[in-house]
C-alpha cells in the first residue's frame, strides 16, 4: 500500500509541476445569466421538439405535459 501511495504522489508531484508553465487566459466559463436561452412568447414551436417531448413523456394531455417534479 504505501508503494502505491508514494507512486501517486510522484504522479501528482510531477503533474503539478508540468503545470507551473501552463498559461491560462481568460476565464472560459460562461455565466448562468448569457448560457441561458433567450424565452420568447411560445406562439411557434419546434414540432421535432415537442414530438420528441411527447414520445418519452410518461403522462400526456392533447398539448401538455402532466409532469410532477422529480417523477421523470
Amino acid at each position: 500500500m504505501a508503494d502505491i501511495s508514494a507512486e501517486a504522489r510522484e504522479i501528482l508531484d510531477k503533474f503539478g509541476a508540468d503545470l507551473k508553465g501552463v498559461k491560462i487566459g481568460s476565464k472560459s466559463v460562461k455565466s448562468s445569466k448569457t448560457a441561458l436561452r433567450q424565452e420568447k412568447n411560445g406562439e411557434n414551436c419546434d414540432k421535432q421538439f415537442k414530438a420528441i417531448m411527447f414520445k418519452n413523456a410518461k403522462s400526456k394531455n392533447d398539448s401538455y405535459l402532466l409532469l410532477e417534479k422529480g417523477s421523470w
